[in-house]
């Protein structure tokens, strides 16, 4: 008669040996900080020095886009301040609830 090999016993012995080992503590999740509202900077044009009728105004031309872009800019920063400011303000109901 043959003996049957049986895996069981290593399989059981190993198993038993890994029941003492514990998880390892979770480290710490990364802090997200976020800032919501665009930084304001200088407005700038573009140096420009037009001789001629057509480069002045070619240079009128870029200088009303320049300051356009930097209008939309200023609005933009001053609508998400405005939303910040407002988000973060509390409510009268909240501020009067014990």
């Amino acid at each position: 008669m043959k003996a049957q090999h049986s895996a069981r016993g290593p399989l059981v012995i190993c198993l038993l040996t890994l029941s003492a080992c514990t998880q390892a503590p979770l480290s710490p999740a990364p802090q997200i900080t976020l800032q919501e509202c665009q930084a304001v900077t200088r407005c700038t044009l573009p140096a420009m020095a037009p001789t001629t009728n057509g480069q002045l105004d070619d240079a009128l031309h870029m200088v009303k886009a320049a300051w356009a872009q930097c209008a939309a800019k200023v609005d933009m920063i001053f609508d998400c301040q405005t939303r910040s400011a407002h988000d973060a303000a509390p409510t009268h109901a909240a501020a009067t609830h014990d």
